[in-house]
């Protein structure tokens, strides 16, 4: 008989599933994996990057058990009338069957009185809207994300890094009512959606260090299976370098431990630290330097520092399928922020030109550098019809002959191309370590997503817009609007049309 004590139990358990996990799962979280269980509580998607051994898919586990008992509902007669369904999937099925469900296994056990049984890969109960699966994920089989429909619906995807995009299209299209992703990954590469998640703010982001694990912390296992200490301390004697405490840089992963300083290689970074590998071969700008970027943008904040260098306007206009304009105002090394205009799926080309023209009129010696591909070529013909010499068309597809890096070492295909070099040197902490940025998650995906190679002539060409936007599912409107401000109309001396050493730091 269910009484008003199992009745107040039960949503005592709803409110807090970390709660749950210790009364009926039975289990020890530390601090990081509570904050998870939290965030899967109470956010549609969460992304867990993770070091080797520190207990992802243990957490997952979790979050998977709690959801599936704590979010269906019934009527006094016992029947099913808010159904949920929980999907596990990994790339491989050996990770869904070694890794995950075993996970579920000891959980499902440990705790004794759950509703249910353990059936190959998953828990079925009495109910056929009610239960967990789990599989490989296949591009092959697309069909099986399509009908995962329920009132409750939970997606649980262990090592997404591999995880093709196709499949979380197909999954995309599921999460609607309540709904939960959780990814959890070793960050082993900065591209795909896995490494996204780390940057969109729709999700709720987390990241597992080894070296804050209780048992590497206290030296002791506090926690059994998860990473100890000993193995992290032989991976920083043959992963890492010991520098001094001032050599110290936090955007190159630096750490103290035992009393010593360290810089991790790529591989420490990511089997240990749950850190992205510094830079991607093909990767036009590592995450590292948006990051440093945007600490100096804070400090300038902090300062109140002044900045007089002439203000250089990126202008990227939006048409009828794209809802914002994006104008980014460069002064020098300084990006106050990044202005967003909502058109509401209309071209409004008016708008833009006025606050175009507010910015030229309220700055003395401000260029307008206009994307006039397409929807632009409206606001700068106007600005042209009023007067504006100082608003310039900048065209992606104009010959890139003759232009060079600030090296004065590579040459490019096309204009887009050195432009979006050009913010690469800009940001590069080596060349220019006084760039600001201000935090915006949309330019940090942006300019994390886009590569480059070289052609066989030598030259460097930036891939294709319509592929980066295939991954994004939106274009690079910002990232572009920050690379039209390097426009080089004024060609005073040879390697870029702007010269990074001459301008004024602030910093």
């Amino acid at each position: 008989m269910i009484t008003n004590e199992h009745i107040s139990g039960f949503k005592l358990w709803q409110e807090d599933w970390n709660k749950f996990a210790v009364d009926v799962l039975k289990v020890n979280l530390d601090k990081e994996q509570r904050k998870i269980i939290e965030s899967v509580q109470n956010n549609p998607r969460t992304s867990v990057c993770s070091g080797t051994a520190r207990g992802k898919d243990f957490v997952s586990a979790v979050a998977c058990i709690c959801f599936l008992y704590l979010t269906p509902k019934f009527n006094m007669a016992g029947e099913l009338i808010e159904n949920t369904k929980v999907a596990m999937t990994a790339p491989t099925d050996r990770q869904v069957g070694n890794i995950m469900y075993p996970e579920i296994t000891r959980l499902f056990k440990r705790a004794g009185t759950l509703p249910g049984k353990l059936v190959s890969y998953d828990i079925r109960t009495e109910y056929e809207e009610w239960f967990l699966t789990g599989f490989k994920a296949s591009k092959d089989n697309l069909e099986a994300w399509t009908g995962f429909h329920a009132v409750n619906t939970m997606f649980a995807i262990t090592e997404a890094s591999g995880i093709d995009e196709q499949i979380f299209a197909g999954i995309e299209g599921n999460l609607q009512g309540n709904s939960r992703l959780l990814l959890a990954f070793n960050p082993n590469t900065t591209i795909g959606y896995a490494a996204r998640s780390q940057k969109q703010k729709r999700f709720s982001k987390f990241r597992l260090d080894s070296l804050s694990s209780p048992n590497v912390l206290e030296k002791k296992i506090i926690i059994p299976g998860q990473v100890d200490y000993e193995w992290v301390k032989d991976k920083v004697e043959h992963w890492c370098t010991p520098i001094t405490e001032n050599e110290s840089n936090s955007t190159e992963g630096d750490f103290e431990f035992d009393k010593k300083w360290y810089r991790p290689n790529d591989l420490f970074r990511v089997k240990v630290r749950g850190l992205f590998p510094k830079v991607s071969e093909d990767s036009l700008i590592p995450m590292e330097w948006i990051e440093r970027a945007n600490q100096n943008w804070q400090k300038w904040q902090e300062q109140g520092w002044t900045v007089k260098d002439p203000l250089r306007l990126g202008v990227d206009v939006a048409g009828m399928g794209r809802d914002n304009s994006v104008i980014c105002p460069r002064r020098g090394n300084f990006i106050s922020r990044l202005e967003s205009y909502s058109g509401s799926g209309k071209a409004e080309h008016m708008k833009v030109a006025g606050i175009t023209v507010n910015h030229l009129k309220n700055n003395t010696g401000a260029y307008a550098l206009i994307d006039t591909i397409g929807e632009g070529a409206g606001v700068y013909s106007r600005l042209q019809e009023l007067g504006y010499v100082n608003a310039l068309s900048c065209k992606f597809s104009e010959s890139g002959e003759g232009l060079k890096d600030v090296s004065d070492v590579y040459d490019f295909a096309n204009m887009r191309a050195y432009l979006f070099w050009a913010v690469r040197d800009w940001l590069n902490p080596d060349i220019n370590p006084n760039a600001c940025l201000p935090p915006d998650e949309e330019l940090l995906e942006e300019a994390t997503e886009i590569k480059w190679k070289f052609q066989s002539n030598g030259k460097i060409i930036i891939e294709p817009k319509e592929d980066i936007k295939a991954r994004l599912k939106r274009s690079t409107d910002k990232f572009d609007a920050l690379a039209n401000t390097f426009y080089p109309h004024l060609h005073n001396s040879p390697g870029q049309g702007m010269d990074i050493n001459n301008l004024a730091g602030i910093i």
